[in-house]
């Protein structure tokens, strides 16, 4: 499909990765079929798993910005989920939906990456939120699963907040710019990029300046990295003080 581009790349170069970038589309057409079989009730989940996984890769090496965003929340999604019922089937199916969409061009690949995600099933809640009105309102989790994290997840839930959860600081930033999350919620700790140095970048970028942002630390409150975070980054110490300082976070930026 000529309207999903490669980069900017010359000569021999160009036409490898060009081909290559064919050779990959026509494999996603050719697996649809599949995958919604896959998708079906009582499917195994770990067949979608593998695949958001490594079509977020591709996406990534071809910068196939939409998609990678769609791979990533489908990834996102399929690994809060043991089993797939029928309300979650047709959840994937939607996110197979858009895939198709954005193969057969009626999705342009130039769409507000930000408002596709917006379209897209949330990450189920890992417990019942039936009685709890879903507003619009999007919380990036930078963090690695665990039960912390499982714990703030829920928290935000509770709110009514979509929630998606990311393992990787670098690939946080990329989806945070593309994305536009309400609010970020960063891990300290993180390995990479460490969570403070993505916090500090995130508060000083021209494109996420004014991107809510939050740090969860078990450091001590004298720690020199806590330091360096701008003041406009609220802190949430892990222990005894942890829902309080969640909700004076979700207050500061106005999401409570």
């Amino acid at each position: 499909m000529t309207e999903l581009t490669h980069g900017i790349y010359a000569g021999a170069t160009s036409e490898m990765v060009g081909g290559l970038l064919s050779e990959f589309l026509d494999e996603l057409r050719e697996r649809l079929p599949d995958l919604y079989r896959a998708a079906a009730p009582d499917q195994p989940i770990e067949t979608l798993r593998r695949f958001a996984f490594e079509t977020k890769g591709q996406a990534h090496n071809f910068d196939l910005a939409l998609l990678h965003v769609l791979a990533s929340r489908m990834e996102d999604f399929a690994s809060a989920i043991d089993t797939i019922t029928d309300k979650r089937s047709a959840a994937l199916s939607a996110f197979l939906d858009t895939i198709s969409d954005i193969l057969d061009g009626t999705l342009p690949p130039d769409s507000d990456p930000s408002v596709v995600a917006r379209s897209l099933p949330a990450r189920p809640a890992n417990f019942s939120v039936d009685e709890i009105e879903v507003r619009d309102v999007e919380v990036m989790l930078v963090m690695l699963h665990g039960a912390q994290t499982h714990f703030v997840e829920r928290e935000l839930h509770e709110c009514g907040y979509r929630v998606n959860i990311v393992t990787s600081t670098q690939t946080a930033l990329d989806l945070i710019i593309r994305t536009k999350p309400d609010m970020v919620i960063i891990s300290a700790v993180m390995p990479g990029l460490s969570g403070i140095d993505l916090a500090i970048a995130l508060s000083h970028m021209t494109e996420t300046r004014n991107t809510p942002v939050a740090l969860i630390t078990s450091l001590d409150e004298g720690d020199d990295g806590l330091k360096l975070l701008p003041d406009k980054v609220p802190v949430i110490h892990k222990g005894t003080t942890f829902g309080d300082d969640l909700a004076e976070a979700l207050s500061y930026h106005f999401l409570l």
